[in-house]
């Protein structure tokens, strides 16, 4: 702790023979040196309270998963608290918009979601920026989809689901976490490529959707591995493939939705952190350093590489362009298979 260095030594400098402007610049700027300390000693301070990480989903569901592994790990690391709240809602809208309005001083995160590259185009009325409302952190984890369905649905593969729901023109239904979410635009994408009208059911979170596919409401849904795996692997849900450009080391006996009867199809789904616009750099280094750490370690890597995603830290100005890039892709995807919230 600093301390201001006490009594005026104004007398002694007079009787020296120094002038007026000595006389004040000296104690000038050892105030100025006391002010500078102080403030590198309030950004080494930082965390000096609980840091909370806002959800923009339901407990229990992928992002949620993700988030309390991270908030965990960010405890351990930055040698304080480090609260998971869940702010779910407006396909991630409610979360987002709470964190970009703020106080930038990093006690305040978001766990971003490619449902945040998605609504910048899917959305005509977002209260936020995800290009500027917004300080990148690091990218968290990305992988596939799993395409699982109820387990009496009479499809046991991807030919044999489009030939389903081509039977069926409008009333095979597919679940999601919200509108805007990878689990809505890659089964919009999937209907536009294989010629099928399934219609989309959104849910507050990945959690009450998978719910709803177990019990038989919902017939299919595009859904993160991380999250329903363990319905599969208990039984209770049916997986037919999964989604990304080559096999899951999670699934490596399931094949992809490209190799199981619908070439060029790919989709993927991520989870991030950011920070509020205006985030001290300080920070934001202290930050995606502590999250190298945790992203790093073999415990970790293994938890998410069980479900079905994989660790990846990136560093800031990568992240950021990572988001540019899939807000580019998304518009595209929206634009082309005609997708609106509901």
């Amino acid at each position: 702790m600093c301390k201001r260095a006490g009594g005026s030594h104004a007398q002694g400098f007079r009787m020296a023979g120094y002038s007026p402007r000595w006389r004040w610049g000296i104690p000038l700027a050892a105030a100025a040196l006391v002010w500078s300390l102080g403030a590198g000693a309030a950004h080494a301070a930082w965390p000096d309270r609980p840091v909370t990480l806002v959800v923009p989903y339901p407990p229990g569901g992928p992002t949620d998963i993700v988030a309390r592994v991270v908030a965990q790990g960010l405890g351990d690391a930055l040698k304080q608290t480090v609260i998971v709240d869940n702010r779910a809602g407006a396909g991630g809208n409610i979360g987002a918009d709470m964190v970009a309005k703020s106080a930038p001083d990093g006690y305040t995160l978001l766990i971003a979601t490619t449902a945040h590259a998605i609504n910048m185009s899917l959305f005509t009325n977002l209260t936020y920026d995800t290009r500027k409302s917004f300080a990148p952190v690091s990218l968290l984890t990305s992988g596939p989809l799993a395409v699982v369905t109820r387990p009496d649905l009479p499809a046991t593969d991807i030919a044999s689901l489009i030939a389903l729901a081509r039977a069926q023109p409008g009333k095979m239904t597919y679940g999601s976490s919200g509108n805007g979410q990878s689990t809505h635009l890659s089964a919009a994408m999937f209907n536009v490529m294989a010629g099928t009208t399934m219609v989309h059911v959104p849910y507050r979170g990945s959690a009450p959707a998978l719910t709803d596919v177990m019990g038989g409401q919902t017939d299919i849904m595009f859904d993160t591995m991380l999250s329903s795996m363990p319905y599969v692997k208990g039984g209770k849900l049916k997986l037919l493939a999964t989604t990304g450009r080559t096999r899951s080391a999670a699934a490596p006996d399931t094949p992809t939705v490209a190799e199981a009867g619908l070439p060029g199809y790919e989709a993927t789904a991520w989870n991030g952190l950011v920070a509020p616009a205006g985030t001290p750099e300080a920070v934001l280094t202290q930050l995606s350093a502590a999250l190298n750490t945790v992203l790093s370690k073999p415990d970790v890597q293994e938890k998410f590489a069980a479900q079905g995603f994989a660790a990846q830290w990136m560093a800031p100005p990568a992240f950021a362009t990572f988001l540019n890039d899939e807000i580019n892709k998304w518009a595209t995807v929206v634009k082309t298979s005609g997708a609106t919230v509901n």
